[in-house]
């Protein structure tokens, strides 16, 4: 008598990855909306989990902290959803296209055009985490980690630059990485656009001249 070996069907774990998938998705939606809402320290892990459909265990399980948490949230704000933030940088479209791109002017305007959308997405979460962060050193610390992590990838694309030579020689991949982590940041963007009213379309122009000076020769 042959004996019959049970296999565990590969669909459920496909089913259980996809649930899994989607509840995290959940959850960053609801922890978006209401961080937009009422800012890093009037949101508490409970109303999350409320707000998600979830138990408080499910978050920590899937992110570990409330911290971790934010910063999933910027990171799927940054990168346009959080599906879009699962893709590695360099493969999602936009970035990708930017890669191809041989014309370092190209480039540099193309690597603007991004800005204005990361701005509108992101803003509101970074403006909430730099007002809790002045007076609390664990925020100021989460707040110091994606500023990092901006410098990081800021640097990969100087380093690119000046990879296929078409960075400026006086210039170190130091300097250009700091010019161009401060012309994109959230606080010129919002002296501009939110303070003096330019238009996102004379922002995004006047960034990519400016990075084009910064970082790239005459010509």
């Amino acid at each position: 008598m042959s004996e019959t070996v049970k296999t565990r069907r590969p669909y459920r774990s496909t089913r259980r990855a996809e649930q899994a998938a989607q509840t995290r998705r959940d959850i960053l939606a609801a922890a978006g909306a209401l961080f937009r809402e009422r800012g890093y320290t009037g949101v508490s892990m409970p109303v999350i989990a409320a707000e998600a459909g979830v138990v408080v265990e499910t978050i920590y399980r899937a992110f570990g902290s409330k911290s971790a948490l934010f910063k999933a949230v910027i990171d799927a704000a940054v990168a346009g959803g959080s599906t879009r933030a699962d893709t590695p940088v360099e493969d999602r479209p936009a970035i990708k296209a930017l890669i191809e791109e041989p014309d370092p002017r190209r480039q540099v305007a193309m690597y603007a055009a991004t800005q204005p959308g990361i701005h509108r997405r992101s803003g509101p979460l970074l403006r909430a985490l730099a007002a809790a962060a002045g007076s609390d050193a664990y925020l100021r610390a989460l707040w110091d980690e994606i500023e990092a992590s901006r410098l990081a990838g800021q640097g990969r694309f100087v380093g690119m630059l000046g990879g296929r030579g078409a960075l400026r020689t006086d210039v170190s991949i130091e300097q250009a990485t700091d010019a161009l982590w401060t012309l994109t940041s959230i606080a010129v963007f919002d002296m501009l656009v939110t303070t003096r009213g330019w238009s996102v379309e004379r922002y995004e122009a006047w960034l990519a001249e400016a990075l084009s000076c910064a970082l790239l020769p005459k010509g």
